[in-house]
């Protein structure tokens, strides 16, 4: 008598969750940034976002949302012309070797070494790629300009998962 009881029961929890996930609505590929909604507003920028969809979320204890933290901030200071947030960020976001080698980088190619470049990007994407032997790596894609003849450049960024500190920023090679 339990065993029936007990199977009419699932049998019901399953039908109830067909019902939900049926009547529930299907999720998009499009990212937040840029959802498909017909019922989106333009919004400074000329991203359209859906009202109640979050533009932004993330966690203090990924090492991901860490780098895109960090990118998103980083690019709003340099972007606005201010250099001593931008100096804050990388001390605070970056470990103390890799802000040497980019100081030294910057020296060599007289460009800014988080971004590679001289300019400041329109848009920012990081992506995580892999992990292990305590790193963690995102690929950064840059984007620079706007319309068709925008390009953008990938960097390969390595962070420590014990300190969740960026530790090196390179160039991605091709297909990373």
């Amino acid at each position: 008598m339990k065993l029936s009881v007990r199977r009419g029961l699932l049998a019901a929890t399953a039908t109830v969750g067909l019902i939900l996930a049926a009547a529930a609505p299907q999720a998009t590929a499009a990212s937040p940034q840029h959802p498909t909604s017909t019922t989106s507003t333009e919004q400074a920028g000329g991203q359209r976002v859906a009202p109640g969809d979050p533009v932004r979320d993330g966690s203090p204890d990924s090492a991901v949302d860490r780098v895109a933290d960090f990118y998103g901030a980083y690019i709003d200071a340099v972007s606005d012309g201010t250099d001593n947030l931008s100096d804050g960020l990388r001390a605070h976001y970056l470990t103390a070797d890799l802000q040497q080698r980019l100081a030294a980088w910057e020296q060599a190619n007289h460009a800014d070494g988080v971004l590679r470049a001289q300019d400041v990007p329109t848009h920012w994407e990081v992506r995580y790629h892999d992990s292990g032997a305590g790193h963690l790596f995102t690929t950064v894609t840059l984007t620079w300009g706007t319309g068709p003849n925008a390009t953008h450049t990938r960097l390969a960024v390595q962070s420590d998962l014990s300190t969740k500190l960026i530790s090196d920023i390179e160039d991605a090679p091709a297909g990373y």
